[in-house]
């Protein structure tokens, strides 16, 4: 192991601790998905966004139009050619998300002890005692009793931007509620949560489907972030639509588990995802507090013995309007990375925070930092162990390439491939040391035209820890 490396187990000269980083050629090994919106669309700040350390720029299609996010794009193609930063697309589905319509986008007042109306007539305007919702099957979904959580874009915790509800009586089609807090929602539109209750609506909607077939296929997308998955087969639905959009068959679902649901069929969803995204935002609304730990970690040591890539959301909720995380937010992102994270994902934070440059780059420094005291020999023997034998071939050259690579103390692996899976494979075993993905274009022709493929291959290795891609050159003679 590399004389930086220092084991958690080991003692820590308090001194070296105020030791200034050492500064490296390449980036933290954990990878930074960062989401795009207004306040990240400029060619100037995604090209910040992308010096600072993203790698995988995710589009999240539960609010803005196509040509919104076709413009910012169009920018970040920009920022790439002129940064000379590969940078992955991901688009994130709506999904079956239950909101609040708010068209005036005036404040609501919510005050505690009082009764709002949940309704599903879109056409009435949002006041302090009636919110309109899209979904016309909660009185059918919900009982006296059950609870509700109405909060901004994104779950932030904070009790006056979100909002609480008891269910106390179905009227019709109606939901009249006792709101257990006093907050304040602004804005044109609020997620609402149902704890514990199965939303009869399809995981892949119509106007997903329509937004990928059109916007995803325009675009080639890398990845699709495949909202409220809940079963095995919701994974397996989306990936037969991709199979008939042409490239996009080519496309890695990332399952994103939200809710009670997809922790219960956790391991089915594994199976058939590529990835997967701990939605913790959602999830720390469906389970206990001191139960949302629990579960990342057993979902990251899942992902990490499957060898497919674990990515964590809701790090970093305070720098959306302040220049520095707290002492526990730079403390839990330094913990995903210690868990085995490949990825941490920024949303708000960067989306319509103040700071978006300074978040990736923060988030970078904590976890360049957090991969220094990663135990990489408590981690290659747990995975070994679990492979058991007899490995496969690959498995086995992947696992031997590593340890020797650690034993003679390399800089870097280098590994040439088609496909993406050997490298894929090596980073599975967590080297000490960056992997250098040279991913070789193949000639292919669909009898009408020939292209290279590669591209796809190259991009898709950017959200998985340690991997850094180069395409090479197809006109070279080796």
């Amino acid at each position: 192991m590399h004389s930086t490396h220092l084991l958690l187990e080991e003692p820590i000269r308090m001194a070296s601790i105020l030791e200034p980083s050492k500064p490296n050629f390449f980036p933290a090994m954990t990878k930074i998905v960062g989401t795009l919106g207004p306040k990240s669309r400029t060619v100037e700040i995604i090209s910040g966004c992308l010096k600072a350390g993203m790698s995988v720029a995710r589009f999240d299609f539960s609010w803005g139009d196509t040509e919104f996010h076709q413009e910012t794009l169009e920018n970040l193609k920009v920022a790439i050619k002129s940064t000379k930063k590969l940078c992955a697309v991901m688009l994130d589905t709506v999904g079956p998300e239950l909101q609040v319509v708010n068209k005036t986008e005036h404040p609501i007042s919510l005050k505690a002890e009082s009764r709002v109306t949940l309704t599903p007539d879109q056409d009435k305007e949002a006041s302090s005692s009636l919110l309109p919702i899209n979904f016309t099957g909660l009185p059918k979904a919900v009982k006296a009793g059950d609870t509700i959580f109405i909060g901004q874009y994104l779950f932030t915790g904070s009790e006056t931007t979100s909002v609480w509800l008891e269910v106390t009586e179905v009227k019709g089609e109606d939901v009249v509620c006792l709101i257990k807090n006093s907050a304040t929602l602004a804005g044109s539109l609020f997620t609402l949560h149902v704890s514990q209750i199965h939303i009869d609506l399809p995981t892949l909607t119509d106007k997903d489907k329509e937004v990928i077939s059109t916007w995803g296929v325009r675009n080639n997308i890398d990845f699709l972030s495949l909202s409220y998955t809940r079963h095995a087969e919701d994974v397996r639905q989306a990936r037969e639509f991709l199979s008939k959009l042409g490239d996009l068959s080519q496309t890695h679902i990332f399952a994103k588990i939200e809710n009670v649901e997809g922790l219960t069929h956790f391991d089915e969803i594994l199976q058939e995802a590529d990835g997967i995204i701990l939605s913790r935002g959602n999830l720390g609304i469906d389970l206990p507090p001191e139960k949302v730990f629990l579960f990342q970690k057993a979902a990251v040591y899942k992902c990490n013995m499957a060898g497919k890539p674990a990515v964590v959301t809701r790090v970093v909720d305070s720098m959306t309007d302040n220049l520095r995380p707290t002492r526990a937010e730079a403390t839990d992102v330094a913990n995903a990375v210690l868990d085995g994270s490949d990825a941490i994902l920024l949303g708000a934070e960067t989306l319509r925070g103040l700071y978006p440059v300074e978040t990736i780059s923060i988030v970078g420094k904590i976890c360049a930092e957090a991969e220094k005291a990663y135990n990489q020999d408590l981690y290659f023997k747990k995975t070994v162990k679990y492979v058991g034998e007899p490995m496969t071939h690959l498995e086995s050259i992947a696992s031997s390439a590593v340890r020797a690579a650690i034993k003679v103390k390399a800089s870097v692996i280098i590994c040439f491939t088609s496909s993406g899976r050997a490298a894929r494979l090596i980073a599975k075993y967590r080297p000490t040391m960056p992997v250098l993905s040279v991913v070789i274009p193949r000639l292919k022709t669909n009898q009408l035209r020939w292209t290279f493929s590669g591209a796809f291959e190259a991009r898709q290795s950017l959200i998985v820890r340690g991997l850094f891609p180069i395409l090479a050159d197809p006109r070279h003679p080796s």
